[in-house]
């Protein structure tokens, strides 16, 4: 069974330029990990990079701006992915990333424990359907009154505010374990 929220856009590496990093979620701690994912975000922003060639002001700004974004996207993404991957399934996370003539899509997939789906679909609907600057507000006072609370939105928030990225979700079962939550987020920025 699959179910889709946002405007999902399938993975398509015929004629594009793409690149693909797979995770094994049991071969190091989440504290460990926790430094590797900026490694990891940082890397893909420099491979990004070099197909923005900041030649005079104006490109060495957009691809500062690109940089930036795509560093932080990304992170953000491989941070919840590894935070919220459900450990036992064994399944490896993967973080992809697109490269179109004026698009970036980023995509992230991980495991997730089937009894967190239905809370994580209602915070992607809050996402789609409220507006996103009263969330943050919103976020950052629940934040305040409870400083143990780790479910907060806040990066989704910052890509759909601060970049205006475009988020989307898939739940999907995979064939081969049919007890198997996988979620796939799909974040595109248009360049």
């Amino acid at each position: 069974m699959t179910q889709i929220f946002g405007d999902f856009t399938e993975m398509n590496n015929s004629g594009h330029e793409y690149l693909r990093i797979g995770f094994s979620p049991t071969s190091r701690s989440l504290q460990q990990r926790w430094h590797n994912n900026g490694l990891s975000a940082d890397f893909l922003a420099d491979y990004l990079s070099t197909f923005f060639p900041g030649e005079d002001s104006s490109s060495k700004e957009k691809q500062a701006e690109i940089k930036d974004a795509i560093g932080f996207i990304a992170n953000e993404l491989l941070e919840n992915a590894m935070k919220f991957n459900f450990a036992p399934s064994q399944q490896p996370i993967s973080i992809e990333m697109y490269l179109e003539e004026n698009e970036i899509s980023l995509y992230v997939t991980n495991s997730i424990e089937p009894q967190t789906k239905t809370d994580f679909q209602n915070l992607i609907q809050r996402l789609l359907t409220e507006d996103t600057d009263e969330l943050f507000m919103e976020q950052l006072t629940r934040n305040a009154e409870d400083e143990s609370s780790g479910e907060s939105g806040l990066g989704y928030l910052t890509m759909l505010n601060d970049y205006g990225t475009k988020l989307a979700w898939k739940f999907s079962t995979p064939e081969s374990n049919a007890d198997m939550m996988e979620v796939t987020t799909m974040a595109q920025l248009t360049v």
